[in-house]
């Protein structure tokens, strides 16, 4: 399919590749695993998480055998098997890696890496967040995250255009801050989540109802940590380990907002609060990214030209209009360039699209005279 939209903004291939990875066999423990994405502070499949400005930690390991990857071990892995741990009674040390890992991995090949959008297609297809990627012969050359994708597209203005609750998810696991780790790793493994935020259950005054007031989170990699710092998860409480005080997020603020903050607190994942804790949501890394799913986008452009014909009714003065239209297309322009060239567009959206940037820079020009 070809399309008459300029290509100049698709954002750069080879970038999206994190090169350096954490490599185990498949017979290597599980507790070697733990410590080797604890203490890794140069090479890693995630470089960005929730951990202190200066140390890297790994999301994954890749589990190869002769350079083929035959495995991958993440967090979440780690975390389903803290909450088995019990019924297991086996010492990590004695467990291998083979035993937990996720087999067969989805992979691409380089030479099929053509277009960032279709890494993002095949992350919400396989409900995914790391892609290995191999050369012709299948061996492993590095891996794509949405951290790593986050890094490429700077999407600035097209973030500033959507807000927190357009993305986030309300289906907040909550635990008092009594609960013991152990049925934190259980909650997370139970509900297939990253995290469990911390709560501080207290009665209001004026209606005698609960409010969960967030006070705190632990994640999936905090149980990692746990496990590598060989804490009692039985015994300890979440209110002794959680990540606090929280910053929490409005869903009226912009996704931008959101970023930065990810980027200035190295977090992967923001909690979102209103009505006095009422309402609890979550907005990750990987949510930021569904701004630049096809069908997402199409709404965007629905918007962008309402927006435009409201302007043209309202009778916006030309530099307010001028300085908005210019930061829409700035923002969107570059995106579809990408999006409309996947093979899920129809010829129809395709057009759509089309006819929605030359309004949008036609309305441009026109505030220009």
């Amino acid at each position: 399919m070809t399309s008459s939209i300029p290509l100049t903004g698709t954002p750069s291939i080879a970038s999206a590749i994190n090169r350096h990875i954490l490599t185990v066999t498949p017979d290597t423990s599980v507790a070697d695993v733990i410590h080797k994405m604890s203490v890794t502070e140069s090479a890693s499949c995630q470089l960005s998480g929730d951990q202190p400005s200066g140390t890297k930690r790994a999301s994954c390991v890749i589990v190869t055998n002769q350079d083929s990857v035959v495995g991958i071990c993440t967090e979440r892995d780690i975390v389903r098997l803290t909450a088995t741990k019990l019924q297991l009674m086996t010492p990590l040390a004695n467990i291998p890696v083979s035993r937990i890992m996720t087999s067969p991995v989805k992979t691409m090949e380089e030479s099929a890496f053509q277009d960032i959008f279709a890494v993002l297609f095949l992350f919400r297809r396989y409900r995914i967040r790391h892609l290995p990627i191999v050369d012709d012969e299948q061996k492993l050359l590095g891996i794509v995250t949405p951290a790593s994708i986050r890094e490429v597209l700077r999407p600035a203005n097209l973030l500033k255009m959507r807000r927190v609750a357009d993305v986030m998810s309300q289906g907040v696991i909550q635990s008092p801050t009594t609960a013991p780790v152990i049925a934190l790793a259980k909650q997370m493994a139970q509900h297939s989540v990253s995290c469990v935020v911390i709560v501080d259950r207290s009665a209001d005054e004026t209606d005698e109802t609960d409010v969960c007031r967030p006070v705190g989170i632990v994640t999936e990699r905090d149980i990692v940590q746990f496990q590598a710092l060989g804490l009692s998860l039985q015994n300890v409480t979440a209110q002794a380990v959680m990540s606090t005080p929280l910053f929490l997020l409005d869903p009226k603020d912009s996704l931008w907002a959101a970023h930065e903050t990810m980027q200035a607190r190295r977090v992967r994942r923001l909690v979102v609060s209103w009505n006095w804790g009422q309402g609890l949501g979550i907005v990750t890394q990987t949510s930021l990214l569904r701004v630049f799913d096809p069908i997402e986008m199409c709404g965007v452009i629905d918007s962008l030209q309402q927006t435009v014909e409201r302007m043209k009714v309202e009778d916006v003065k030309p530099e307010a209009q001028e300085q908005s239209l210019e930061e829409m297309v700035e923002g969107v322009v570059s995106a579809i360039a990408a999006i409309s060239r996947q093979p899920q567009m129809s010829s129809t959206q395709v057009q759509q699209l089309q006819r929605a940037i030359a309004l949008v820079e036609g309305a441009s020009l026109s505030s220009d005279a």
